[in-house]
Formats: structure tokens, C-alpha cells, sequence
């Protein structure tokens, strides 16, 4: 499967290992190159929605600033955000934070979106997916378990739907589970098929 993408060195732009199991799950080789320092800002203003395809796209434009294009390369970002009340829930700083994010999304249906950006020196294609995801009432208790055993901080939102806490917490999923995780692969797959067979 995906043939057209042989002629490629595909890169994944990200530090994330779930986001690295999710694209090994496509049967395609790739290697993953992660650039921690690439500062996470966007323009007060933008809609929530579209911060996380902005974030791609600005992950993106950082490994070609920095000469990391090739011509060979076929680059994947992505970024995912978690919005509740129109705002932005990102990852915490610490605990104290991460437990106020959890107690914030209680019993409460947020919304999930996740942007990705697939760049080649002549292509470029980008998309995003969201999901809503309703959470069981969470006591402090199952809270200061889950941070004492899990240390969600580098996730957005403060959880991981994979983890202990998806198990027990989580009533409902509408959309894509694995853009939850932080990549919505169905729709990458699709971009991937016939990705660069008009150059």
C-alpha cells in the first residue's frame, strides 16, 4: 500500500510517541525528528479552531527554515488542542494546572482538534479533524491518582484518552478516537494516497 510514497524520506515533526504509534500503524517507514525548541504562539484572536493547523503549518515552515527539507522528504505535523467555553486548554505547566484542567472538563462535553500539515518542497496539503469527547464526573480523588501515576504534562488538556483515565471517564466519543490521541490517521491516509502523483 501507498506505493507513491517510496520515492520519499518521510519524516514525522513531532516529539510525541503516540503520534509516532499512530503512524506506524499505516505500514509506512518513516523516521521521527522532533525540534523541541520551536515556540507554540499564535495571533491573539485566532479562532481555537484553527490554532492547531496554524501550529502545523508553523512547525513546518520551521524544519524548511532551518534547511531540513530535502528534496526528498516528505514532512508530517501536527498539533492538537483541547477547547472548552471557546478556549484553548493546552498543556500544563503543573500539577496545580493540570488538576484545574481536569476539574474544568468534569462531566463535561469539550471538543478536540487536531491540524496536520504534510509538506514536500513543491506540495503542500493541509487538514484538520475535531471530535467531541464527553467526560464522566471526576472526583479529586481519581484526579490525584491519575497525575500521581500518569504525569499528563505534556498533553493537552491534561489527559490521555489511552490511559487509565479514558478507561474509567470517558461516556462518549463523536468522531475520530485517534484524533484524540493526537492524530486522525484515517483522513492522513487519504491524503497520502495519491499524495505527490501530479508532480
Amino acid at each position: 500500500m501507498l506505493d507513491n510514497l517510496k520515492k520519499y524520506k518521510i519524516v514525522l515533526g513531532s516529539q510525541s510517541p503516540r503520534r509516532k504509534e499512530l503512524l506506524s500503524g499505516l505500514d509506512i517507514r518513516f523516521e521521527q525528528k522532533a525540534m523541541p525548541d520551536i515556540a507554540e504562539d499564535y495571533p491573539a484572536g485566532l479562532d481555537p479552531e484553527k490554532v492547531p493547523l496554524y501550529l502545523a503549518r508553523m512547525k513546518a515552515e520551521a524544519y524548511r527554515s532551518k534547511g531540513m527539507m530535502q528534496d526528498s522528504t516528505l514532512l508530517i505535523t501536527a498539533d492538537t488542542v483541547v477547547i472548552v467555553d471557546g478556549a484553548i486548554l493546552g498543556k500544563p505547566q503543573d500539577r496545580e494546572e493540570a488538576a484545574r484542567m481536569l476539574r474544568t472538563l468534569s462531566g463535561r462535553t469539550h471538543q478536540v482538534v487536531t491540524g496536520v500539515c504534510i509538506s514536500h518542497r513543491w506540495e503542500t496539503r493541509a487538514f484538520s479533524c475535531s471530535s467531541l469527547v464527553t467526560f464522566a464526573h471526576l472526583s479529586d480523588e481519581e484526579i490525584d491518582y491519575y497525575l500521581e501515576r500518569y504525569r499528563p504534562y505534556d498533553k493537552a488538556g491534561s489527559y490521555g484518552i489511552q490511559e487509565w483515565i479514558g478507561y474509567i471517564a470517558i461516556q462518549r466519543v463523536e468522531g475520530s478516537f485517534y484524533n484524540v490521541m493526537g492524530l486522525p490517521v484515517h483522513l492522513l491516509y487519504n491524503e497520502l494516497k495519491d499524495f505527490g502523483e501530479s508532480n
